[in-house]
């Protein structure tokens, strides 16, 4: 029986286990691959060797034939492969990059290629569901028959028929071995050294040419961390667990819960010796967080690094609880948690601090990480279904195993929807009643710290170097204001969006037919024509949640005194000086709250739509099946322009609605010309019927504005008796 309690795989013909026999030949070619690899490299270094290099000078004759036999067997498709040419810099690094664009097959890669896939047969092996669901089927071949536009379509299809935690949840046991085929297969020979690595089980690299790169890491995440002794509340002492037990100890980190902090205890073990238990909760959901580094870009530093501020905070904790040097020490974790007790357990000068006797992680990428001590007892417990234990890039089907003092157990559970199959009350649950026998040995292991709990301490930890989030220019004062939805707080700030605003000069008419039934409103008019903006937005973090906005306005000008090219004069104001502005007429976005903060807040005609929007790139696209709209595109170069402050108008009632909005970003301005819009023949009023009415529906834009990246914040509507 496996540690998930559940029969072995299927038998082999000869009444050896499918699952391992297939495990074992995945390590046996991996290991002729890193031969061929091996290979490669010495041939290499002999090629470019200064010594071969002066002897081809001093006899060109028999030198160059044997360099061009060094070079045939490198770069020839019945030799080494295109991309074998490993020298780190120089003219074998430039014929290496150039074999991998030029689609030359790397012998090595193509063995080590072949290995993942006896690796992905072997999770066959344990999920025949993956054979049986065609969407599963079409991506895995064609992610290994290296076509990437069949393998965007299948990933697709994939999320939008099952749905995209289902969808991850299902590609979590294959996820590690189809990463590392893409990265060995595709045409960019940077990602070579990651899908070796993914391929081979080694520890990604963190150098600067194959991995990512430590500057970058540390860019990410320049916290000092802090760690402040806190009070636990009355209701949470009951939830302590008195008596130390691996169940106990997760009970107390799932109390926690992700709000920054940790746990330390002593308990008095069956011996009389008092030991310490650190427990370290996971990562917090959501976007990251400034007031804590358990959020995604400390957790991904931990992956990577051995330094980061949890584990600093870390270290300021255990130096404020006061735990002697030489104490036992055992150091327990959840998801992010158990990755940063893991680098504590790799450090040498920690282990010499502390005796770290058991490090135990749950949900966590760990296994390619090794403690200092070779004494420590590590287990990792993970559902095959969860896909964060397989960012260190060793998936269910791996080959190879971790170091000896290494307790491993990698269990199906029936929780397979993601994020439900990761949260640490499932885990508890499936230790529970789906793999007891993980708990009783965990608990085996843990019998010198089964005893009672002498003292309790919480620390909440933060990253005390950190500005608050969108510092300075969303670092404002709000206020909350009551709607249907709830109250919300104006100004309504968005911390990371994209935008593409579509030109067209229309006709001053039309355009006047569709602005508020009121003498005072009249549209802008440039050589006599209004002009009409499509803007398409992509609002991927705000203050009400994320969501995609289309919006169809008409420059409109001062509502008490128009005058003539006002619109142009208005660019030299202020904004909050500005008397022109943009009347929305149609509004379409795709959650309740934007839309009733639209109506109620900025008294605009807004609707609730399907939509789906990419205008991070060259390439943009937005696709609304409500709206029957669609617009795609490619953009040009384009020109930098100040950033673009404005005012737009609504209606409430009998008042005219006025909101301020200020943006952040790098604005470009593009020609018209290589962008598309189009709408259905059956598209609904009012927002297509407007676009007819002004013949949008059949024009190109003269030009468009666009902004892959920007901060913004809308003021509350400020209403005005017009």
């Amino acid at each position: 029986m496996r540690a998930d309690g559940t029969a072995p795989g299927r038998p082999a013909p000869d009444g050896q286990d499918a699952r391992e026999l297939l495990r074992r030949c995945a390590r046996d070619v991996v290991e002729v691959a890193e031969g061929v690899r091996a290979v490669s490299e010495r041939t290499s270094t002999v090629l470019f060797a200064p010594a071969l290099a002066a002897a081809a000078r001093r006899r060109p004759r028999a030198g160059l034939a044997a360099r061009w036999a060094l070079l045939r067997a490198l770069t020839n498709k019945q030799g080494l492969g295109g991309s074998a040419i490993t020298a780190p810099r120089g003219m074998g690094h430039v014929l290496g990059a150039a074999g991998e664009v030029l689609g030359r097959e790397n012998l090595a890669a193509l063995v080590a290629v072949t290995s993942l896939r006896l690796r992905i047969a072997a999770v066959l092996v344990d999920h025949p569901e993956f054979v049986r669901d065609p969407g599963m089927r079409r991506l895995t071949e064609a992610v290994t028959a290296d076509k990437d536009l069949a393998a965007v379509r299948s990933l697709r299809a994939l999320f939008r028929d099952q749905g995209a935690q289902r969808a991850l949840s299902g590609l979590a046991p294959l996820m590690a071995e189809l990463l590392a085929i893409r990265a060995l297969l595709d045409e960019d020979p940077k990602n070579d050294e990651t899908g070796w690595a993914l391929a081979t089980g080694r520890e990604l690299s963190a150098d600067p040419v194959h991995g990512i790169s430590a500057a970058r890491l540390a860019g990410m995440d320049r916290g000092e961390g802090a760690a402040e002794a806190v009070d636990l509340t009355d209701q949470e002492r009951q939830v302590i667990a008195p008596k130390g037990s691996f169940l106990g100890f997760l009970r107390n980190i799932e109390m926690l819960s992700t709000d920054g902090r940790i746990l330390l205890q002593n308990v008095r073990g069956p011996d009389g010796v008092v030991r310490y238990v650190l427990q370290a909760p996971g990562m917090a959901p959501g976007r990251p967080r400034n007031d804590s580094p358990q959020d995604f870009v400390g957790a991904w530093r931990n992956l990577f690094m051995t330094d980061s501020p949890y584990t600093r905070s870390i270290l300021l904790a255990l130096a404020d609880y006061g735990i002697p040097r030489g104490a036992d020490l055992a150091l327990i974790g959840h998801s992010e948690g158990g990755i940063a007790v893991m680098n504590l357990a790799q450090d040498e000068e920690f282990c010499r601090t502390y005796r770290v006797t058991h490090v135990i992680a749950v949900g966590s990428p760990v296994d390619t990480k090794k403690p200092a001590d070779p004494r420590t007892w590590v287990a990792s417990i993970t559902n095959q279904h969860d896909i964060v234990p397989v960012l260190d890039g060793r998936g269910a089907g791996s080959a190879f195993d971790p170091h000896p003092n290494w307790y491993e157990v990698d269990y199906t559970g029936p929780t397979h929807e993601f994020p439900l199959c990761h949260m640490l009350r499932e885990y508890i649950e499936h230790l529970r009643t789906v793999i007891p026998e993980a708990r009783e040995r965990v608990d085996e292991a843990l019998a010198p710290y089964r005893g009672p709990v002498v003292r309790t301490q919480a620390y909440q930890l933060k990253d005390r170097a950190n500005p608050p989030e969108g510092y300075p220019f969303l670092t404002l004062p709000t206020t909350s204001l009551p709607t249907t939805a709830g109250p919300i707080d104006v100004p309504v700030r968005y911390y990371d969006s994209s935008a593409a605003h579509l030109c067209y000069p229309v006709d001053a008419d039309t355009a006047r037919g569709l602005l508020p039934d009121v003498t005072w409103m009249t549209p802008s008019r440039v050589a006599r024509r209004a002009m009409a903006v499509l803007s398409l937005y992509e609002h991927r973090c705000t203050t009400i949640g994320p969501y995609t906005e289309i919006a169809l306005s008409v420059l409109v000008d001062d509502l008490w005194r128009p005058r003539p090219y006002d619109v142009a004069a208005d660019l030299l104001r202020r904004v909050d000086l500005r008397r022109t502005g943009r009347h929305v007429l149609s509004l379409g976005v795709t959650s309740e709250e934007a839309r009733v903060v639209a109506q109620e807040v900025w008294g605009q005609p807004a609707l609730r739509v399907t939509a789906e929007a990419d205008l991070m790139g060259r390439e943009i696209g937005v696709r609304s099946p409500d709206l029957g709209l669609a617009v795609d595109g490619r953009l040009g170069r384009g020109v930098r322009c100040p950033e673009a402050d404005w005012i737009l108008y609504g209606r409430r009632g009998e008042s005219t609605i006025r909101t301020l909005v200020r943006a952040h970003g790098r604005l470009r301005l593009h020609t018209g010309a290589g962008v598309r819009l189009r709408l259905d023949t059956a598209a609904a009023e009012p927002f297509a019927g407007q676009l007819r009415r002004l013949g949008i529906d059949t024009a190109r834009p003269r030009f468009v504005l666009t902004c892959p990246q920007f901060m913004l914040h809308r003021s509350a509507g400020a209403v005005l008796p017009r």
